[in-house]
């Protein structure tokens, strides 16, 4: 009897079945969608080093065959034979996928499943549906993998691209496309091997319906057992490899418009500010200046945040002329049921690393970049996928320096091939990339960070400030760090006469000079009526230099 797998379950394959010799089968459909269903054959850094393994509709199996496409059969979308012992040793994963060619998105798939099958009899199958999905484009469906013996997971972890994005997420390169003619593969029957001396008689493979043709031998895997019902339509057959990439985005307006003008937000490029044309340095910003800025920062309001994210301001609000949360989007009727009143809270999946879902929410897929995250210990909400998470220790040396400057963070290590969803204490959120430049932050508004970066403890010259705040932390290198908020804050420009309260600034240019500064006598503090703003940070630097406030005291 075949065992159900649930999304995230493993075991190994001599607790299912003693063959070695294995038929996959793959159902996925839905209605005007097409699917390419594949195998990718990854090295123990989960990376497809040998392009040879990449098995699809045009590369029908590996060199020594090992891995094979074999069509459609048996109520099947895709099927693959797979034989264990004969994977060679830089193989160590064998990745099942299916991504659609053409537009269209995962939560459109009706019913489908992956399932194994040994010597004719299913020995365990992973069902799933599209309500798991939202508007990924491509599906990790179950990985054999080999740790010490050869064991099966059921992935079922959405991918935001489509193929040529699959296939970069595991190192590989996307090829131009070759004319249909030479694409196509030769025979249409599904391969066939002869069985041990002194076995069976021949029949027809995989339990294909009888055909006037010479019988062929029977696979000793042998397929799943098939109802007397006519055969399923074949899977259509591509003549070229459809690749297809994020979609680009439009060509960019002028920069902003004239004052009162309405300029829709523009979608940038990963990296890129708005208005800007690709590999151009913003006006103004030398080579190596934080791109990642904050609202306010050398823009006129409203304008949309040049995080190098394509996503709505993350720090308020709406995109411009959008209706607030709650309320039916444009060309959605009112009162049309439960999934038009939860559309407007729909995941947002842009393909990139670090996206906002809303003002207090992060979502970070961990499979982009490669790179593991550190997030402050407790702030993950959800994950998806197969994502570990481990204790970040700072060692004795770190955790010294932390007590005595304030700056110690309480750290967890997230890595794997998932997402992560991060908040805290509804705190706005706001992703800031680094290219090489760097940031100062204090400890306690850092909610995540790529572990690629440095980070350090930095001393503000003084005498003290009131409530420890002696020091800050230092971001530096080429990676992503979450700033959080109390509501929305304010970018200011760095002048010769720029004042900050020490309770309320969070962040600033790694350039700027910071320095104390008190504008009442101490002596006044005696007398009732004084200000309570006695001592505040200065800061001076040369033009493009900026400090963040909130509009909250800590």
């Amino acid at each position: 009897m075949a065992r159900e797998f649930q999304r995230g379950h493993k075991a190994k394959i001599s607790d299912l079945t003693q063959g070695t010799d294995l038929y996959v089968g793959v159902q996925i459909a839905a209605p005007g969608l097409t699917f390419d269903i594949s195998c990718f054959g990854l090295d123990a850094n989960e990376q497809l080093s040998d392009d040879r393994y990449f098995i699809f509709f045009n590369q029908p199996k590996s060199p020594e065959e090992s891995v094979q496409l074999l069509g459609a059969q048996s109520g099947d979308t895709e099927s693959f034979r797979v034989t264990l012992d004969r994977i060679p040793a830089n193989i160590q994963r064998l990745s099942f996928t299916a991504t659609i060619d053409g537009a269209g998105q995962m939560s459109q798939v009706g019913p489908g499943y992956i399932r194994i099958v040994a010597g004719g009899e299913e020995v365990v199958r992973y069902a799933f549906t599209g309500s798991e999905f939202t508007t990924e484009r491509a599906v990790m469906l179950g990985d054999f993998y080999l740790k010490d013996v050869w064991r099966f997971a059921a992935v079922g972890q959405g991918f935001d691209g489509g193929l040529d994005a699959l296939l970069k997420n595991f190192g590989g390169e996307v090829a131009e496309e070759e004319p249909a003619a030479a694409q196509q593969p030769s025979g249409g029957a599904a391969p066939g091997f002869a069985p041990p001396p002194g076995g069976p008689a021949p029949a027809p493979a995989f339990g294909a319906p009888a055909a006037p043709q010479a019988p062929q031998p029977a696979p000793s895997f042998g397929a799943p057992p098939q109802a007397p019902a006519p055969p399923p339509a074949p899977h259509p057959m591509h003549g070229a490899p459809t690749v297809a990439a994020p979609m680009a985005p439009p060509p960019a307006p002028s920069p902003y418009a004239q004052p009162g003008q309405p300029q829709a937000p523009q979608q940038p490029q990963f990296g890129q500010l708005p208005g800007q044309a690709s590999g151009q340095a913003p006006p103004g910003q030398p080579p190596g200046q934080l791109s990642g800025q904050f609202p306010g920062q050398g823009q006129p309001p409203g304008a949309p945040a040049p995080y190098g994210q394509p996503t709505p301001p993350p720090y308020g609000g709406q995109p411009q002329g959008a209706p607030p949360p709650g309320m039916p989007q444009p060309g959605q009727q009112a009162g049309a049921g439960l999934q038009a009143a939860l559309q407007p809270y729909r995941e947002a999946a842009t393909g990139q690393r670090w996206t906002p879902q809303n003002q207090q929410l992060m979502r970070v897929d961990l499979a982009m970049g490669g790179a593991s995250v550190l997030a402050r210990q407790g702030s993950m909400v959800m994950y998806q996928g197969k994502v570990d998470f481990g204790y970040k220790g700072a060692g004795f040396a770190g955790r010294i320096v932390g007590n005595a400057t304030g700056q110690e963070m309480q750290l967890m290590r997230c890595s794997g091939r998932g997402q992560v969803f991060l908040a805290e204490e509804t705190s706005h959120l706001h992703p800031i990339e680094l290219q090489g430049d760097g940031i100062c932050v204090s400890a306690e508004n850092v909610l995540a960070f790529d572990e690629s970066l440095q980070y350090e403890v930095r001393r503000i010259e003084g005498h003290g400030i009131p409530g420890g705040a002696l020091f800050t932390m230092l971001f530096q290198g080429t990676g992503t760090v979450v700033v959080k908020t109390h509501g929305v804050p304010v970018v200011l420009p760095v002048t010769p006469t720029t004042f900050a309260d020490s309770n309320a600034v969070v962040a600033w240019s790694a350039a700027s000079q910071v320095i104390l500064s008190s504008q009442v006598r101490l002596r006044r503090n005696a007398y009732p009526g004084h200000s309570g703003e006695t001592v505040n940070l200065q800061f001076r630097g040369a033009p493009g230099n900026f400090i963040v406030v909130q509009p909250y005291e800590v």
